[in-house]
């Protein structure tokens, strides 16, 4: 029997391939450690928990048949000294190329029976000069035994069951959610089959409306006969009268797409006979056969595409600075990111933070001990999962340039050779968006919400002194002004970016403007395509006294007057951070309360001064509001008195009864993508103003922790507060309806667990349901966070951050600036488009387009959405 060598070069093959006679007895010792996968368990079959090494890579992946973790060459020795674990799946997928037949070419089609894990399948699977096979074995730690598989006849029952559900298991970033991943829907089986009538239809490029009624929104397009017609109750939620089911239960035509999703990378299929979203790899020519070039077209909001502009001014194509010839770069910091369908808004902010030494630092230069120190399921911990990433862009292990001979070839077959340059951050992507309602979506994202969310989990995870996310951290100092008492207070907040506004009435072409608005208008009402777009032109100036000037404050309570006054309020920095991250405030609502981009350019200075924006405090002459809080007022007081109290302001008043809440308002915001119980905060807190001052209310104070905690007010739901057992708050008390409790208690759920869930959700049955899921029992808490398998709550028990200083972090010093990078959006809306970044780099601009990394020939700085500047030495 053949000898083997398994784990680099050198080692001598004392790792035989074990005899067909010594597999039982080979096992016998370790079979109390393999195990089969169950219901729950996650097999990571393609993926190492500590580097990109796949299947695919040269040394294959180990996986592990105790924790079912994957593991490339050079990590699964630690795992074995570590844990002890001998026995793993070693997987090896080959490439090579195709035997020529007699003519020269190569031999025709057949089913590959030698490709058999189930794997993430690239593009390169169906190249003609290419074949893949898969091969799998066993092996036995430390002496590297293998035994080649499938392998029946020797092993033991439980081991050949433990492989055989190893190698059938599915991704394990499949979710509850059928949503919550593009790439884990399934192939329609009606694809590859679809008829398309050929009756002449073609699909004009936008003014689409419903053939049945009058709709013009939510419109979807039979894959069959062309028609449109609006949906009703598919999976993205969104309303309509349900003409397109109609139509397939009358005619049985199978496949629809959503207009308005189609773009280069995809579109939103349904398929009303298997009753859900589905992946149609034919989706461009079945598009191309009603006139619909996939390639053309972008995201759109309600029919109004944004390629209607002229190309030459189209930000999608100014800002990917298409029509250029883009040098492709490679090496170290030059390494891409691959789209996991809509999360180019991950990979943008990824790539400027570890554009920043300081991240490089916390993360790729302690790897080593963040990895020795890692818990036992490495694919949970935030910080392990951050210096792998951080490796993986930075190393320039996964940026490798073709060979010359290979470019030679590829030249003469005018083919590429396939290539596994770039990084899936999927293992990454699915830790730090696990329990968003959003983030863990594959819908398109609000990136300045991702770098916030980002920098809530290095606060969080962050071990010893050193915290990366310092660099962004400054303090706030807000002044606030009763403008009848003249009286002020100044107080201290901590933010991590600049929020800048756009000073729309300062463009410098407004007569432009005017003359565009009224030939779009015009066009409109004719049906005609819209004329060429004008730009709006924003002096940065404008923008930066647009932020020094002072705002309104919604609602102000003067403890001056100790009454409700007009009160104004003024921000400044009372420190500058190290890294000023700035963001274009460009969106806003339209009036069907979708959210809609400010298209403008703004000329975007690449050095920055704000020395005179730095705060001051309290200046001579200049008097405080007394430090009194607002009182608490109880309606059912008969002597409708008011009672103060020194730790707690509420902004409300209390009824025996349900809040007085507009649902509208709530479901408005809820629509945008808010959790729900974030939604009716906003709402209740801003006295149902509507929509708009709730959004705002929800953008101050979306980081918070209890940010989507139920709404829990004094009097609802249980809630106790100081002062609950004085007089004139009796009888406020809410105990849950008996039945209720029972019904969830037969669920399997504790009767505590039920109690607090309906008292926290004012005994609504549905609502508490979803607080149990959403707040795990503080047993399997403790128990996640014993295996570090809980991010919220993860602490390296082996690392021990130390406690921070007394005050807040922030690293003081010159206000002036210099850009070395940027994040743009393309799109209508936070709700689709997409993003890419630039950044400064040796000294000139590269461009990261997901996998895609090249020399900027034009970066569009006035185009930007978010801004990186770092703080130039004095």
């Amino acid at each position: 029997m053949e000898r083997a060598a398994l784990l680099g070069s050198g080692r001598e093959a004392g790792s035989a391939v074990a005899m067909a006679g010594d597999v039982g007895e080979l096992l016998v010792p370790y079979m109390p450690t393999v195990r089969v996968p169950k219901t729950g368990d996650r097999v990571y079959k393609a993926e190492c928990a500590f580097s990109y090494d796949s299947p695919d890579s040269e040394g294959g992946l180990y996986v592990c048949m105790n924790t079912f973790l994957g593991f490339g060459r050079e990590h699964v020795e630690r795992h074995y000294r570590k844990t002890g674990q001998c026995v793993y799946m070693h997987l090896k997928r080959h490439v090579k190329e195709k035997v020529t037949g007699a003519s020269g070419g190569a031999l025709p089609k057949r089913r590959n029976t030698k490709l058999f894990l189930d794997l993430e399948c690239n593009g390169d699977l169906n190249n003609d000069d290419y074949e893949y096979e898969d091969e799998a074995k066993l092996v036995i730690f430390p002496d590297h035994y293998e035994i080649p598989l499938p392998n029946i006849e020797e092993l033991p029952a439980l081991v050949t069951i433990a492989c055989d559900a190893v190698l059938s298991a599915k991704s394990p970033y499949r979710k509850q959610d059928p949503d919550s991943w593009e790439e884990e829907l399934q192939v329609s089986k009606h694809a590859n089959i679809l008829v398309q009538m050929d009756n002449g239809v073609r699909i004009p490029p936008s003014g689409w409306k419903c053939s049945k009624c009058d709709l013009r929104e939510n419109l979807w397009l039979n894959l069959t006969d062309g028609s449109i017609l609006c949906g009703k109750w598919f999976f993205d939620g969104s309303g309509g009268n349900g003409h397109a089911l109609e139509h397939y239960k009358e005619m049985g035509y199978p496949l629809a797409v959503k207009l308005g999703t189609i773009t280069p990378d995809g579109a939103d299929v349904y398929s009303f006979d298997e009753e859900e979203a589905v992946l149609d790899p034919h989706i461009a020519k079945h598009l191309a056969h009603f006139g619909i070039d996939m390639l053309q077209m972008h995201v759109i909001e309600n029919g109004l595409r944004d390629n209607d502009i002229k190309p030459r001014v189209s930000e999608w194509e100014v800002i990917q600075e298409s029509g250029m010839k883009l040098k492709p770069m490679f090496g170290p910091g030059y390494t891409g990111l691959k789209n996991l369908g809509n999360s180019c808004y991950v990979n943008s902010v990824l790539q400027a933070l570890f554009n920043i030494p300081e991240f490089q630092r916390a993360y790729v230069g302690n790897l080593p001990r963040i990895f020795d120190y890692s818990p036992l399921d490495p694919t949970q911990d935030f910080n392990t999962q951050m210096a792998k990433l951080g490796h993986g862009l930075l190393s320039g292990q996964y940026s490798k340039p073709p060979m010359k001979s290979e470019i030679i070839e590829q030249v003469m077959k005018e083919e590429q050779k396939p290539q596994h340059n770039g990084i899936s951050p999927r293992m990454f992507k699915a830790l730090v968006s696990k329990g968003h309602p959003e983030f863990s979506s594959n819908r398109q994202q609000d990136a300045h919400e991702f770098f916030l969310h980002l920098i809530n989990l290095i606060e969080r995870n962050h071990i010893g002194s050193e915290n990366p996310s310092d660099v962004f951290r400054f303090l706030v100092e807000e002044r606030t002004q009763c403008c009848q008492s003249r009286k002020v207070r100044y107080t201290e907040r901590v933010d991590y970016l600049m929020q800048l506004p756009v000073a729309m009435e300062a463009a410098s072409n407004k007569d432009e403007l005017i003359a565009y608005e009224l030939k779009r208008r015009e066009a409109e009402a004719a049906r005609r395509p819209p004329p060429e777009l004008v730009r709006a032109k924003i002096p940065f100036s404008a923008c930066l006294q647009a932020f020094s000037e002072p705002d309104n404050v919604e609602d102000f309570w003067s403890s001056a007057l100790q009454a409700k006054s007009a009160g104004v309020k003024t921000s400044r920095f009372a420190s500058f951070p190290e890294y000023l991250v700035v963001q274009i405030k460009k969106f806003t609502f339209g009036l069907d309360w979708i959210p809609k981009k400010l298209d403008v350019s703004i000329d975007m200075p690449e050095l920055l001064d704000i020395n005179h924006l730095r705060a001051t405090g309290l200046q001579p002459g200049e008097e405080e509001l007394p430090d009194i809080s607002p009182p608490i007022i109880i309606p059912e007081d008969p002597k409708g008195t008011a009672c103060y109290h020194e730790d707690l302001y509420l902004p409300a008043i209390l009824h025996h009864n349900s809040p007085d809440i507009d649902e509208s308002s709530v479901m408005q915001l809820a629509e945008m993508g808010f959790p729900l119980e974030a939604c009716r905060k906003a709402v209740y807190y801003t006295g149902n103003m509507g929509a708009e001052v709730a959004f705002n209310w929800i953008i101050a104070h979306m980081e918070e922790p209890d940010f989507a905690e139920p709404l829990l007010i004094p009097g609802y739901a249980g809630a106790a507060f100081p002062g609950a057992d004085k007089p004139g708050f009796a009888g406020l008390d809410n105990q849950p309806p008996e039945e209720m409790v029972a019904i969830i208690a037969s669920m399997g759920f504790q009767r505590n667990i039920a109690l607090r869930a309906l008292r926290a959700t004012n005994n609504n049955l549905e609502h508490a349901l979803d607080w149990i899921f959403s707040h795990p029992e503080p047993e399997k808490a403790n128990e996640a966070s014993s295996e570090a398998m809980d991010i919220e709550n993860h602490v390296n028990a082996n690392l021990l951050a130390e406690s921070d200083p007394e005050g807040p972090r922030v690293k003081d010093g010159s206000g002036r600036y210099e850009l070395f990078g940027f994040i743009s959006h393309m799109g209508t809306s936070t709700m689709s488009g997409h993003y890419v970044c630039h950044l400064k780099k040796e000294g000139r601009w590269v461009i990261y387009n997901d996998l895609k990394v090249c020399a900027s020939e034009r970066p569009p700085r006035e185009l930007g959405y978010i801004y990186f500047y770092r703080r130039i030495s004095s």
